[in-house]
């Protein structure tokens, strides 16, 4: 059995145990979540008086799942005379068909009951081990069973209904049913996450919306969706499933945004369940040659909800963007900063980084055109309010002391940064990594200033100061016996000395001299940081590693999908191949899902990569980095209105064919094959490199 089962859509998603049963748990988060608040938690299924046992769980699609059960505990012999189907769906809220199937020759009378609860806790609260207890009210009425959690103005409710006759009670729903000879009988039970007071319709109409509206919808979305992305038609039969696989939970984590209309990306279950700045931006990069319009959502997210004044509290300040953005209780009576929070120093270059990306694939100007004021904030917030030491880098020490972000980077956790004997450095902080994301914004800064914006001077500007910080981050940052960069600068400058998996990110910004990159490649693929698996977040031999390090060793396959896109810039192939390989042979193990992370433990130890203890799926940037494995396999680069095609296949993997790739220039194909291929396939001539399709 299934130890934990999730299905979603949205920020909208359930958890529950192998049976199909929610009960709280004081370490998993169980129940039915909306918005960053738990709608359900009881919801517990017994027939007769006993409790249930799955015999199988079948996955339909990412929003419902099958569970077929049958009474009492399991043993080596199950000859059941009643059976039970749940077949659970998220609508708006959750849906769940409930059929009992009576296989004896005679008539049967069953109890069903189901047990219901409500504690409306707030996703943050679940992260605490103690349990909590909230003032709820339960109302039955006219057929349904209505828990509601009120705070001053602040009101949720769960409406609970079923389209058979129930003994509705305080704690759930008893069915006293008599079934005939091998007949059977069902009922439709619904939850309807609800707002009090946000519409005009009754509680009917609800239910009835809820009922028919959204499952047709989710379906006719995702098979849209799978239709409109690329196709792909490779040898390598894991990378096929992980890119499908990737596609489909992309599809599953987009939500509507309250404030713009348009559709955003959750980071992930179950904690994630929401918008994030960093994860969001990333997770459209790594798409983009893929699904471009996925960036429009989250930049006009950005563009409304950009900084414009001070609020230490939120870590607000003029042009800065976002971190994280929740819906819940603690957000709304502000016990947590998320009503946007701001507590991170690599969002605002990496929006600038994402504006011309997407600009460079698809053309849209008029979309780079309207964002150019919110652009040219960002860009001064780093040379102002970013800069906090006034010596040209980008650092962070966090304002709001009592619940802020102690790490403000991609690498967030307390222990994340530190001295190679594993002291940690002083704040403010000067993580190596986002220097080159500021270099990175300046540079495609300038490229929009100068071809969209027809602004020449401000261009050059950009540019003069992009290049006088790629000096600097290379005098002030580079450890000469180690030949590597820092980690980070502390906060008198010196160099926190520990080698990381963030080095990677630093030969996709461009700001490593390319005289360095060779030994930067070198140090990427050595035994320290390469687990055979992938390439670990902080190297073998560090004195805080260790290989389940959440970021201390532990391999975090978005991590290393930019590592491998560095590598291709800087013309380090058969690096990149060997990392893109270890990540899809790594995805085979984990049925085609990349997790979050997974522990970086030695290829040779494990001869599998070990599942990090508390990882769950799907996470964004991890389900869209076989997308931005296959650019760097195929190196697929837009060029003016050209779509340049650069195939770079380690040995294995056979061809690769990735038909209607979208871009400025319409729909084109792109091919490539690793080398034995195209000797096989061309008689020994070398395959040709660097290919420019036109339209």
């Amino acid at each position: 059995m299934k130890q934990f089962v999730t299905i979603l859509a949205g920020n909208t998603f359930v958890v529950s145990d192998g049976r199909g049963d929610i009960e709280p748990s004081p370490l998993v988060p169980t129940g039915l979540f909306s918005f960053d608040l738990r709608y359900l938690s009881r919801w517990k299924l017994t027939v007769n008086g006993e409790r249930l046992h799955a015999l199988s769980v079948d996955d339909l699609q990412y929003y419902e799942t099958r569970f077929f059960l049958v009474p009492g505990e399991p043993t080596h012999y199950v000859d059941a005379k009643v059976s039970v189907i749940r077949h659970r769906k998220i609508t708006s809220g959750l849906e769940e068909e409930l059929t009992v199937l009576n296989h004896r020759g005679e008539a049967a009378d069953i109890v069903v009951r189901l047990d219901m609860a409500a504690d409306f806790v707030d996703v943050f609260e679940l992260k605490q081990v103690t349990e909590i207890q909230r003032a709820t009210s339960v109302f039955v009425e006219d057929g349904l069973l209505r828990l509601r959690y009120t705070r001053g103005l602040y009101a949720r409710e769960a409406l609970i209904s079923s389209t058979a006759p129930a003994e509705i009670d305080e704690h759930g729903m008893t069915f006293r049913l008599r079934v005939e000879p091998h007949g059977q009988w069902s009922t439709t039970l619904r939850v309807s996450a609800h707002l009090p007071g946000r519409s005009g319709m009754d509680v009917r109409e609800q239910l009835h919306t809820h009922r028919t509206a959204p499952d047709p919808q989710i379906q006719r979305h995702l098979d849209e969706w799978l239709a409109n992305a690329p196709q792909l038609g490779c040898d390598d039969g894991v990378l096929a499933t992980a890119y499908r696989r990737g596609l489909i939970d992309l599809a599953a984590l987009q939500f509507g945004a309250l404030a713009t209309g348009n559709n955003l990306i959750a980071a992930g279950t179950p904690w994630f369940m929401t918008f994030y700045g960093r994860d969001s931006i990333l997770t459209c990069i790594q798409a983009m040659a893929f699904t471009p319009e996925l960036a429009v959502g989250t930049l006009n997210m950005f563009a409304a909800t950009q900084a414009a004044v001070f609020d230490d509290f939120r870590e607000k300040e003029p042009g800065k963007i976002m971190h994280e953005f929740r819906y819940g209780e603690s957000a709304a009576f502000e016990e947590q900063p998320h009503s946007p929070y701001f507590g991170a120093a690599d969002t605002t270059p990496l929006f600038v980084i994402l504006l011309d990306e997407y600009e460079r694939w698809t053309g849209n100007v008029e979309l780079v055109r309207r964002l150019e004021h919110e652009a040219r904030a960002a860009l001064r917030w780093i040379d102002t309010y970013g800069d906090l030491m006034g010596n040209g880098y980008i650092w962070y020490e966090r304002r709001n002391l009592g619940s802020g972000l102690e790490n403000q980077c991609w690498k967030d956790s307390p222990d994340s940064i530190s001295y190679r004997d594993g002291r940690m450095p002083s704040f403010p902080r000067a993580v190596c990594e986002i220097q080159g994301y500021a270099y990175d914004a300046k540079i495609r800064g300038a490229r929009l200033a100068r071809r969209i914006w027809h602004d020449p001077i401000y261009a050059d500007r950009l540019e003069a100061e992009a290049a006088d910080l790629k000096a600097r981050f290379n005098r002030d940052f580079w450890i000469e016996d180690g030949e590597y960069y820092a980690l980070a600068l502390d906060a008198d400058g010196g160099q926190v000395d520990a080698l990381s998996s963030n080095i990677g990110h630093l030969l996709w910004s461009g700001i490593v001299d390319p005289p360095r990159a060779a030994r930067i490649a070198e140090h990427l693929v050595g035994p320290r940081l390469f687990s055979g698996w992938g390439v670990r977040t902080l190297a073998e031999g560090e004195e805080r590693y260790n290989p389940t390090g959440y970021h201390t060793g532990a391999i975090w396959p978005f991590d290393n999908s930019f590592i491998a896109l560095g590598l291709r810039r800087y013309g380090f192939d058969a690096e990149a191949g060997r990392i893109t390989k270890a990540i899809i042979d790594a995805s085979q193990y984990f049925d085609g899902r990349l997790p979050q992370l997974f522990a970086g433990y030695d290829r040779g130890l494990t001869r599998y990569p070990v599942q990090y203890p508390t990882t769950w799926t799907p996470h964004a940037w991890s389900a869209a980095t076989p997308m931005m494995l296959i650019r760097v396999l195929l190196g697929l680069e837009p060029h003016d209105e050209h779509l340049v095609v650069d195939p770079a296949l380690p040995e294995g993997m056979g061809r690769i064919e990735l038909l209607d790739v979208p871009g400025r220039w319409g729909r084109l194909d792109a091919f490539g094959r690793d080398r034995i291929e195209s000797q096989r396939r061309h008689s020994g001539r070398g395959q040709r490199r660097g290919n420019v399709i036109s339209p």
